[in-house]
């Protein structure tokens, strides 16, 4: 469902950043709330999805997805240019994307210390404090 969640939040990053192209400085009124609900959105089905997600996977997607996305559609839309250059970004950008998808680990649903925690609050305990990070001596 994470998944979805993040296609739905960049399909508002989208929108936000062509709203807001036709916002002219927040001066044009529709385009302005229109930019502002769509911020509200994608933020809110982000928040969504890195509930189980990895925030560097999730935000790194959201913002692939909304890049390659408003490119297009400022090409169809606003009659911008697109190039060689361009096509071969959007083509990195989209393998990178796949990437993160296919290496983000299978069958998670919650971090292993936000599973720990609930799985502690259930049983009426307390949570086990998370393991010192490792140190590394440096000199």
């Amino acid at each position: 469902m994470a998944w979805i969640y993040l296609l739905i939040a960049s399909v508002f990053e989208v929108v936000f950043a062509l709203a807001t192209n036709a916002t002219h400085g927040f001066t044009v009124l529709g385009p302005s709330l229109l930019t502002a609900g769509a911020a509200a959105g994608g933020i809110f089905f982000l928040s969504l999805a890195l509930k189980t997600l990895d925030v560097g996977v999730g935000y790194t997607v959201w913002t692939g997805i909304g890049s390659v996305g408003t490119v297009l559609l400022g090409t169809l839309i606003f009659d911008e240019e697109m190039n060689a250059g361009k096509a071969v970004a959007f083509v990195l950008i989209i393998g990178g994307v796949l990437g993160l998808k296919l290496a983000d680990r299978p069958g998670r649903t919650a971090t292993a210390a936000g599973a720990a925690g609930q799985q502690a609050g259930q049983a009426g305990q307390q949570p086990a404090a998370p393991a010192p990070a490792a140190t590394v001596a440096t000199g």
